[in-house]
């Protein structure tokens, strides 16, 4: 923008200086800027974050490829298709909204609630062959299933499979608490002393950084179905997302709502 325009007592320079911003891929900035964003953690605005977890979810996120069905011409790359994937499963959606199924209490309610809160197997997440010959993900519609008030921890691990990415892993109904961030794999025993319990910042969605993971903690007190997946919705859509099931809690306050009478039928 250039302009000689007298706005005031402003004159805008005929060439103004832009910012000197960094580069669209600098990884390594955006989550310097990410880490020193803090919670105001006052009296008037407190930080009422977990200082303790009930359970703890480790998920391997990615990206992958499931081989091209017989008969079929596939575009991906190797001829094969495009997949996503937490804990290798592509997340298939239940015909039956989760939240249904659950409130009527469904004899086959189109999922089950044995998500793995691990990754099938375990090796160099982050340095692994990009092109490993078998990434074929499994198809599934496993959930969690926590009681109300569970304190939830979910460490998110990216892979290097096919091509490392930034993933924004977004949390329907619940704000949570973002614990850490860190380049290369989890270590369980050396990174959560690395943990931000005193201020840390709450959100609704967290950037998983390429190469790396990210840890946030939450008190699951919202009753109902949550869906939980990769804001690229392309990704979603290849299956990086699952949902978990918050329990009607004691009080009347605290369990799911009975649908409204129009809710239209599928």
């Amino acid at each position: 923008m250039t302009s000689n325009q007298k706005q005031r007592s402003f004159t805008l320079p005929p060439n103004p200086k832009l910012h000197n911003l960094p580069d669209m891929l600098d990884t390594e900035f955006a989550m310097k800027f990410s880490t020193n964003l803090r919670s105001l953690a006052s009296s008037k605005y407190p930080c009422n974050v977990p200082q303790t977890f009930d359970r703890r979810v480790f998920a391997t996120i990615g990206l992958q490829l499931q081989d091209c069905p017989p008969n079929m011409t596939c575009t991906g790359y190797n001829g094969k298709r495009f997949f996503a994937s937490m804990n290798n499963q592509s997340f298939i959606r239940p015909t039956t909204a989760v939240l249904q199924a659950y409130y009527h209490d469904l004899n086959k309610p189109g999922y089950t609630t044995d998500f793995a809160e691990k990754p099938p197997a375990e090796f160099d997440f982050s340095g692994v062959d990009p092109f490993t010959e078998n990434m074929n993900t499994e198809f599934g519609s496993k959930i969690l299933s926590v009681p109300h008030g569970t304190n939830l921890e979910f460490v998110f691990q990216n892979t290097n499979f096919l091509h490392m990415e930034n993933h924004p892993i977004h949390l329907h109904g619940h704000n949570f608490f973002v614990l850490g961030h860190g380049f290369g794999n989890f270590d369980a025993n050396r990174h959560p002393a690395q943990y931000n319990l005193v201020d840390p910042v709450e959100r609704n969605t967290v950037a998983v950084p390429s190469g790396g993971w990210a840890a946030i903690r939450f008190k699951a007190d919202n009753p109902g179905a949550w869906f939980i997946h990769c804001h690229l919705e392309e990704h979603t859509t290849w299956g990086l997302a699952t949902a978990f099931i918050v329990q009607n809690g004691p009080l009347p306050s605290q369990s799911v709502l009975p649908p409204p009478h129009d809710l239209p039928s599928c």
